[in-house]
């Protein structure tokens, strides 16, 4: 059963919405992208699959997003929030894994490390603007500090596979996917399919943790 928790920060009220598992060993907290919500596939699959696996699910709607703002704020400023809602995702005795999607991918590389996240999940990280790869943000992934996986569509205009830098991180490649894991309906895998790679991903990785 979900259960909605409000927390104040110096921007807004921001939402966490907590998928719990019975017997957690891990939280993981995921943010959002700047063009969307906590609806995305991908996060609400996430959400949906892992607290079966002792993995708590905490999706994180950022202040903009729940004052109903259509444009996110400067990155310092979705930094500064995260910031402040950590407490209430660590309040817990186990480990926190920081996650999120494109912007909110961006996010938790910069701060992870700081907040002392047990890792990083970085699903569709927006490596350069579409149609510029010279504007690369791979500082950012590289410099996370963290064990790290990567979850991208394998025709994300964001960073194609091809386009990242070789490092330490893990890496998952969902065939055919675009910046929100869409499929196109002549791919060879369906949506249910590649939505399967990023659970099953996530869920691999998560287990490599432990160790």
């Amino acid at each position: 059963m979900t259960k909605s928790e409000i927390v104040s920060t110096g921007t807004g009220d921001a939402r966490i919405t907590w998928h719990p598992a019975r017997k957690p060993r891990l939280v993981l907290a995921l943010g959002h992208g700047a063009g969307g919500g906590t609806e995305a596939r991908d996060l609400q699959a996430l959400a949906a699959e892992l607290p079966a696996d002792g993995v708590s699910v905490a999706l994180v709607e950022m202040p903009w997003r729940v004052a109903g703002k259509k444009v996110a704020p400067a990155p310092k400023t979705l930094d500064a929030g995260w910031r402040e809602v950590w407490p209430a995702l660590a309040k817990g005795a186990v480990p926190v894994v920081a996650g999120g999607r494109s912007a909110g991918a961006r996010v938790a590389c910069r701060t992870a490390a700081e907040l002392g996240a047990r890792a990083v999940l970085a699903l569709s990280f927006p490596l350069h603007p579409p149609g510029r790869p010279e504007s690369s943000r791979a500082g950012e992934l590289l410099g996370a500090g963290l064990p790290t996986l990567v979850v991208q569509g394998g025709n994300d205009p964001f960073g194609k596979p091809g386009e990242f830098p070789d490092g330490t991180y893990t890496f998952v490649e969902v065939p055919f996917g675009d910046h929100s894991f869409a499929v196109p309906e002549r791919a060879p895998l369906t949506q249910d399919d590649a939505l399967g790679v990023i659970t099953e991903g996530v869920r691999k990785w998560i287990g490599t943790l432990r160790e």
